[in-house]
């Protein structure tokens, strides 16, 4: 049994992993949306701050997510490879 026959597993474990943080950042992105709709000055340091995570987050799962598109279209381009071998 070779690492080969695992792959797609690596691939659906980063998928996983990107759908989680995905969920995560837009629950800290409500909350933060709501402590900004609470604050009285706009100034808030703890609000900046948390904007700040906020914006930092997304990018990176922007990244993640162009990690997981990447691991999706080297998976497909093995699959597509091992169906086009010839037959032995």
């Amino acid at each position: 049994m070779g690492m080969g026959e695992y792959g797609w597993a690596i691939g659906v474990a980063i998928i996983i992993l990107a759908v989680s943080a995905g969920r995560a950042l837009r629950a800290l992105g409500q909350a933060a949306a709501r402590r900004s709709a609470r604050a009285a000055s706009p100034d808030d340091a703890p609000a900046a701050q948390l904007h700040l995570e906020v914006d930092e987050l997304r990018q990176r799962l922007t990244e993640l997510e162009e990690r997981v598109d990447f691991t999706e279209r080297l998976l497909a381009k093995r699959r597509d490879g091992e169906r086009l071998a010839p037959p032995q």
